[in-house]
């Protein structure tokens, strides 16, 4: 599996409550570790007993920190610039979570993807965080006759020319275009997450829905990417598009019922457990 995209440092707190503009608040908890969608995803890919290959962006003292932390992923770096630092709060009575970023400000476009990354894998995910590292693999990826899987979590300039190039998007309830509006720019599977309630999808005509079963939450923040690498992980493996969002489904719930301190540990657990 091939992720491309953005990763972060994220410094988790733990809150009784949000904070109001102007008001201190002490956290019940502090954590650092990598994040971002496509190490998320990579990470969950890993943690499911695949092999994860993140293709980013990893500079400085934060890049080395991540690195470190993101075994056994494999990590290619390319481009300047380093992970963003982003900023986690996580409401303890319900997991809910607010995050600030800078994302992949700053990149250095003028890289190159080497076509046989995208050879040896049998799925890109892309998020679009790092356009020009997104749009080669896809192209590459069309190629080879290897799926891409994007995760539409927000428009980016790239998705105009990325698109058509995708076999699957996977996008957020906030998500700006319509099933009907990706279609018509290429994409053949489109499937929608709406946060608890059923997880919907079109492909040629057909639509369906997937129930989400109802968990004790205890952090939410990088589930979305966990869902994103497990279901490109269930494509991978060829299930059925509603096996695939079942699957899906079950993988974002381990995240949510543990934190940022244990949750890819935890899932290897499940994972083993069956």
């Amino acid at each position: 599996m091939l992720c491309v995209g953005l990763t972060t440092v994220d410094v988790s707190q733990r809150v009784a409550e949000f904070p109001v503009p102007g008001q201190k608040v002490q956290s019940l908890g502090v954590h650092l570790s990598p994040g971002g969608p496509a190490a998320n995803a990579a990470r969950a890919v890993a943690a499911l007993g695949h092999r994860a290959v993140l293709l980013t962006a990893l500079g400085g003292e934060l890049g080395d920190f991540a690195l470190a932390r993101l075994h056994p992923v494999e990590v290619r770096s390319v481009g300047a610039g380093g992970p963003a630092l982003s900023m986690v709060a996580v409401r303890e009575r319900d997991g809910e979570r607010t995050v600030i970023s800078r994302n992949a400000a700053g990149f250095d476009a003028d890289v190159a993807v080497d076509p046989a990354l995208v050879e040896a894998s049998d799925v890109v995910l892309v998020d679009g965080h790092l356009g020009p590292l997104a749009l080669q693999a896809a192209r590459h990826a069309r190629r080879l006759g290897v799926p891409v899987v994007l995760d539409a979590g927000s428009w980016k300039p790239v998705l105009d020319d990325l698109l058509p190039l995708v076999d699957v998007a996977a996008c957020s309830a906030a998500f700006e275009l319509s099933e009907a509006e990706l279609h018509a720019r290429g994409v053949p599977l489109v499937i929608r997450t709406h946060g608890p309630r059923p997880v919907t999808w079109s492909r040629g005509g057909v639509t369906g829905s997937q129930p989400v079963g109802v968990v004790e939450a205890r952090d939410t923040n990088g589930a979305g990417d966990v869902w994103h690498g497990a279901l490109a992980v269930a494509v991978a493996e060829g299930l059925a598009v509603e096996d695939a969002v079942r699957s899906a489904n079950e993988v974002a719930a381990v995240r949510v019922r543990h934190t940022a301190w244990d949750w890819v540990e935890e899932l290897g657990r499940w994972r083993d457990s069956g």
